[in-house]
């Protein structure tokens, strides 16, 4: 085994002048080869472009540095990028040539041949620690020992060979270290790609940068993830120094990016641009300003039409249909079918000024023009498919059903899923025709807005409830008795005695400060209405039930008043002739009969004035010997007038004009009023005309109150309205109050004191002082002063009548539910 690890040695001292030769041969091949193609390079740019004019005095210093480096030639190239491109170009070469596969030997065989491939084997050893690489694994670790044994010759040969491998390999690692750099630095310099679009741009915009001072990022790049600041910063000065000592030229072309934290390289291009923009020129090259222009579209007429084709034969005759009507107007104008306009002539005069007197603004009745007002524009809710924030729901809907008419919303938000499926609109032709009246028939006028600082001057200045005393304040007596709903509540004249009728088919008497039920007239219907005959001469009351009218004594009275009231009961009996029991006869309009003893029961006496349909109310005239029934149900009988003292009835209307609910008389002159479910007419008895109408303009009506005076009428209605007429004023309310929740049903004014009230079926009496003044010129004082509350809702039914004291600022009330409240000023 010694003889042949002395013939590896030798073998391998042989193999290592031959090695150093291909290392030299190589690297000569590669240098020639970057030669070649950066020469290349430089006839291929311009020599304007040489980055020695670029950087001005300091691309001299560069030059000099070049020249110190044992450049070849001084046409501009880098030493530095050349031995980059070399190394680059080193460790390609040396990659593809490991990875080529390598031929190993096989184990040892017995044959002669042992020696040979050792000898193969050590000069490849020989090679590869030439070339910078790592030796080559071997089959069998008994070999390594082997190949560094032997004499000592051997060993500093071998020695002398691994130094000029380390060498030459740290050289090749180097350059591709450096090409690999500037790989890095720019991966395609001939891309002509903006700087915006590396990755990592920092997007935190016109931001200052004094905010990010303290931290660890320097900003956020296009998914908002943080940008780390880089480990050293910005160079200071020194290391600034430093840099231009190692490589003046590139620092020369380094520019530092604040927003970024890096430091850019302008490329040669980029300095050829800024070049050509210091110098006024255009920044690309191959950009032409002075281009010639193309005449896309050109000015001279051409001969040749746009189609070939010959023209038709129609273009030469004329057409059949042309002469046809040609000949009608010819004979139309003839005939004189067809007049001719005659020009307008001008005026000889004409007004020096255009605008004297502004009549350019005046139409021809001398009136000022004004435009119509614009309709409202459509808003999100009138879309065929609103959002859902527009749409009501069910319970909004619902709450819509149960308001009135003229509160409910006119246009209602519904969503569709086509607009195919959107239904014609039902009201357009009934809106369109409305408006053109209002354009047509309502005046317009031009209004100048107010301007209100304080609004508050706007709101009236009315006196405090405390100084329009005295008015009904305090619950003081309730009359409990009646089964059933009360519908009226009467007081007598001296206060000191309360009618009260109810749906329990009772009329009862009750005594006003105690409380006390002192009588009850048991009839056979419920008793719709009572009212006190006004004669001071007569205890007598007249109370409504079914189709049966009551005029009943009382009993009240002293023995005078007693002895009249059963005279003239007899008087009126006798004159009209009844005393039977019968109906009405065919041709009369009430039957005059005697009260049956016991028949009704609760007392004797009285009359029984039968009518043929069910009377609802009755009033009485102020003297007293005349009353009035309303039968709403009775058409041309449905309002009666009947004379005490002669026994007669009449019917004064032939014709109603709608269905009459209430009428009343007049307190001092010959009128009387009818009320009708939309509006009140008033009758003028002596000339037997109609002198007024008077129109509520609200639902339908329920109760009637004329003031005292004579001249004012209230009247409320089941739009939760009490309307205020002054009846020397105005056909339309002077005042309309709404104050109740639900209908109201019951209207009142005192005799004595301003005061009126109204009840409803929301279980409350609202008081208000109105008072009227002498002078025509002052308008009436009405104030809401006290809302009463005494009775329950019953069967959606609360106060059905209310009425004043005659003497005493106190109000009565019937409720539904059977009792009267009896409510006093303390």
């Amino acid at each position: 085994m010694p003889p042949k690890r002395k013939s590896s040695g030798a073998s391998r001292r042989q193999m290592q002048p031959e090695a150093a030769q291909r290392e030299k041969e190589a690297e000569l091949a590669l240098q020639q080869a970057a030669e070649l193609a950066l020469s290349s390079d430089e006839e291929h740019d311009s020599p304007l472009d040489s980055e020695d004019e670029l950087a001005g005095g300091a691309a001299s210093d560069g030059g000099s540095d070049s020249e110190a480096e044992g450049a070849p030639g001084s046409s501009g190239v880098d030493r530095e990028i050349e031995n980059a491109v070399l190394g680059y170009m080193a460790a390609v070469e040396k990659r593809r040539q490991q990875r080529q596969p390598r031929l190993r030997g096989s184990s040892e065989d017995d044959g002669g041949d042992a020696d040979t491939e050792e000898e193969e084997a050590g000069g490849s050893d020989a090679e590869d620690d030439d070339e910078g690489g790592s030796p080559a694994v071997t089959d069998s670790d008994d070999e390594l020992p082997a190949s560094g044994s032997g004499s000592d010759d051997d060993e500093e040969g071998g020695s002398g060979s691994e130094d000029e491998g380390s060498e030459g390999e740290a050289r090749l690692q180097q350059h591709a270290a450096a090409a690999a750099a500037a790989v890095a630095e720019d991966p395609d310099p001939a891309s002509d790609s903006s700087e915006d679009e590396r990755p990592n741009r920092n997007t935190i915009g016109d931001v200052p940068l004094e905010w990010y001072q303290h931290e660890e990022h320097i900003g956020y790049d296009v998914d908002g993830k943080r940008l780390a600041k880089k480990p050293g910063g910005r160079k200071d000065l020194m290391d600034a120094l430093i840099a231009r000592a190692d490589s003046t030229r590139d620092f020369l072309r380094t520019v530092y990016d604040e927003y970024n934290d890096e430091e850019i390289v302008l490329s040669k291009e980029e300095m050829r641009m800024i070049q050509r923009i210091r110098s006024g020129q255009f920044p690309h090259v191959e950009v032409d300003p002075f281009e010639p222009e193309v005449d896309w579209f050109t000015r001279d007429v051409e001969v040749m039409p746009l189609s070939g084709a010959p023209e038709p034969k129609r273009r030469f005759i004329p057409s059949k249909w042309e002469e046809k009507k040609i000949i009608k107007l010819v004979r139309a104008l003839r005939k004189g079918w067809i007049k001719r306009e005659a020009a307008p002539e001008k005026p000889d005069t004409y007004l020096i000024w255009e605008d004297d007197g502004k009549t350019l603004d005046k139409t021809a009745t001398g009136l000022t023009y004004i435009p119509a007002p614009k309709l409202k524009l459509p808003g999100h809710e009138e879309s065929y498919n609103p959002p859902a924030e527009y749409l009501p729901t069910e319970e909004e809907k619902n709450a819509a059903q149960l308001l009135e008419e003229e509160e409910r919303p006119q246009f209602v938000p519904t969503a569709y899923d086509c607009l195919r499926k959107v239904p014609a609109y039902a009201s357009f032709i009934k809106e369109r025709f409305e408006r053109c009246l209002d354009l047509y028939l309502c005046p317009r006028t031009r209004r100048k807005r107010l301007i209100i600082e304080d609004p508050e001057v706007l709101v009236p200045k009315l006196p405090k409830p405390q100084d329009l005393q005295p008015f009904p304040v305090l619950l003081s007596v309730r009359y409990t008795g009646h089964t059933r709903p009360v519908r009226s509540v009467a007081p007598d004249a001296s206060g000191q005695w309360l009618l009260s009728g109810s749906d329990d088919c009772t009329v009862r008497l009750w005594e006003v400060r105690t409380g006390r039920c002192m009588r009850v007239w048991q009839l056979e219907e419920p008793v719709s209405c009572v009212a006190w005959c006004p004669s001071p001469q007569l205890a007598l009351f007249a109370a409504a039930s079914g189709k049966r009218l009551f005029l009943l004594p009382s009993s009240t009275g002293n023995e005078e008043q007693e002895a009249a009231t059963e005279a003239a009961l007899q008087a009126s009996l006798a004159a009209a002739g009844g005393g039977g029991s019968g109906g009405v006869e065919e041709g009369q309009l009430v039957s005059w009969q005697r009260r049956q003893e016991g028949g009704g029961g609760g007392g004797e006496g009285g009359l029984v004035v039968l009518h043929k349909f069910s009377i609802k109310n009755v009033t009485w005239h102020a003297r007293g010997d005349y009353f009035a029934t309303v039968a709403p149900t009775g058409n041309t009988q449905a309002v009666l007038v009947h004379q005490l003292s002669r026994g007669v009835s009449q019917n004064p209307f032939r014709k109603n004009r709608g269905r009459v609910v209430r009428v009343l008389f007049h307190p001092s002159k010959p009128f009387f009023f009818v009320a009708t479910q939309q509006n009140v007419r008033v009758y003028n008895l002596a000339k037997q005309a109609l002198a007024k109408k008077l129109v509520a303009g609200s639902g339908v009506i329920t109760s009637m109150a004329v003031h005292p005076t004579g001249d004012h009428l209230i009247v409320g209605a089941e739009d939760k309205r009490l309307c205020w007429f002054d009846l020397d004023l105005s056909a339309k309310p002077y005042r309309a109050l709404r104050y109740h929740n639900y209908a109201i049903r019951g209207a009142a004014f005192h005799r004595s004191y301003p005061l009126f009230a109204s009840s409803s079926d929301d279980g409350t009496v609202h008081v208000f002082h109105g008072r009227v003044y002498a002078d025509l010129m002052t308008n009436p004082l009405i104030v809401p002063v006290k809302i009463l509350r005494g009775h329950e809702v019953v069967d959606f039914q609360g106060v059905l009548d209310v009425a004043f004291h005659p003497t005493q600022p106190w109000a009565f009330s019937a409720g539904a539910d059977a009792t009267i409240c009896l409510f006093v000023n303390p």
